[in-house]
């Protein structure tokens, strides 16, 4: 059965939730779990290479991993495609690539290159213009095959912008054809999300990222005509916690038996990665020993 676009979930259901993944293995998961779309996170793509947040890996980094999880699941992939990789040529080209590879969707901010991750402390936020990032929407969606969901992002909320200049700068790109608008906020409350969807007017659909205003619920969210809710880094950060605290235990105690409650038995590892299929692939193609 061929995979659902974005665009017909949405015409199917109120309201996609999706989680962060960087690896085929964390997008099946996700999948199985319940959730309609795979996030190809950046921050996930980074921090599994050992890496920050901040354009570091290149464009084909994050299309491999992005493939990757496509190639895992049979629901659609969201791709965390940063700032475009550049100007609106890049935007376009990275459009464009993403798009033949079959991934369902990117999504571009309008943070300047090289970015740095929304919740990195430190040196002072730019932006480019609204103009400018309106236009490598624009690019994207002219670039790229129809099918291509393109969300435009801003971080004005991140940046210490007014939401006057957050909505001035979402209504731009909605103009500019982006199928969907991320707001994002590093606030703990809710609070600007909730100002912001409020006074949102337009047809076109909002996403939240509720990782530091972690208490609202997606129902919530949906409310406000947040369609796609986002999270985006969460099996990472409870797979590094969950593997700190293994790994301690077994260097204290010194034999493996200790992590036996802890730890999925390799059969649950054969059967998440299709070792079944293997082995029937083994017996239909493979010659017997004589």
């Amino acid at each position: 059965m061929a995979r659902k676009s974005i665009f017909r979930l949405l015409k199917e259901k109120s309201q996609l939730l999706a989680i962060g993944g960087h690896d085929g293995l964390t997008g099946r998961l996700g999948e199985r779990a319940g959730f309609d779309l795979i996030w190809a996170s950046g921050f996930q793509i980074s921090a599994s290479n050992g890496l920050p947040d901040a354009n570091i890996l290149d464009m084909s980094v994050q299309l491999a991993a992005a493939c990757q999880i496509n190639d895992a699941v049979s629901i659609p992939v969201l791709a965390d495609c940063d700032n475009g990789y550049g100007n609106a040529v890049n935007a376009a080209y990275t459009a464009r690539k993403f798009s033949r590879a079959g991934i369902a969707g990117i999504c571009i901010e309008d943070n300047i290159f090289p970015k740095r991750c929304s919740f990195y402390d430190g040196a002072r936020r730019e932006l480019v213009s609204a103009k400018e990032h309106a236009l490598k929407i624009k690019a994207c969606k002219d670039g790229a095959d129809g099918e291509l969901f393109v969300i435009g992002r801003t971080e004005a909320l991140i940046a210490g912008y007014s939401i006057e200049d957050a909505l001035d700068r979402a209504e731009s790109y909605a103009d500019a054809g982006a199928d969907a608008v991320l707001i994002h906020s590093k606030e703990k409350t809710p609070d600007q999300i909730i100002e912001f969807a409020r006074k949102w007017t337009r047809a076109t659909p909002l996403v939240a990222v509720p990782t530091t205003y972690d208490t609202i619920t997606a129902a919530e969210l949906g409310k406000l005509g947040c369609r796609i809710v986002i999270f985006a880094n969460h099996g990472l950060r409870a797979s590094i916690q969950a593997v700190e605290k293994a790994y301690a235990k077994l260097i204290g105690a010194g034999r493996a038996s200790v992590l036996k409650e802890d730890i999925v038995s390799l059969n649950k590892v054969f059967e998440l990665v299709g070792v079944k299929d293997l082995e029937e692939s083994e017996r239909k193609y493979l010659p017997t020993a004589e």
